[in-house]
């Protein structure tokens, strides 16, 4: 069975890879306006976050797969907090953040069974 920290790392990458195909998976649900400056951005983070995401999976267990989970958690919650900060009155604010939060929130999970269980 494949470790939960690679799972979460298959999803991440395949999520990151649509965002760099079509920019609007992210823009919309943010509720910003779809420009080449912002489907750039999107192709960035989606760019950014399907790396991690490859190594999350690609990672042996131990440390290399602790500091691949590591940048993946890390880059999620700094995700929530500057669209957080950056949505701010808009009716978009929550969704976003609470998405981020929780998928750094999950893929920590991930890594934490995964080591609890010698994965």
């Amino acid at each position: 069975m494949p470790s939960l920290t690679s799972l979460v790392g298959a999803a991440t990458a395949g999520y990151s890879l649509a965002l760099i195909a079509a920019p609007k998976v992210l823009i919309k649900p943010c509720g910003l306006e779809d420009s080449a400056g912002t489907r750039t951005l999107t192709r960035a983070i989606g760019a950014r976050d399907t790396a991690i995401g490859l190594a999350m999976i690609a990672a042996p267990a131990g440390r290399a797969r602790q500091l691949a989970t590591a940048a993946r958690v890390v880059a999620d919650w700094s995700d929530a907090a500057v669209f957080g900060a950056g949505l701010a009155g808009r009716g978009t604010r929550t969704k976003v953040v609470g998405f981020a939060a929780a998928w750094g929130a999950l893929s920590l999970l991930a890594g934490v069974l995964d080591e609890r269980a010698g994965r």
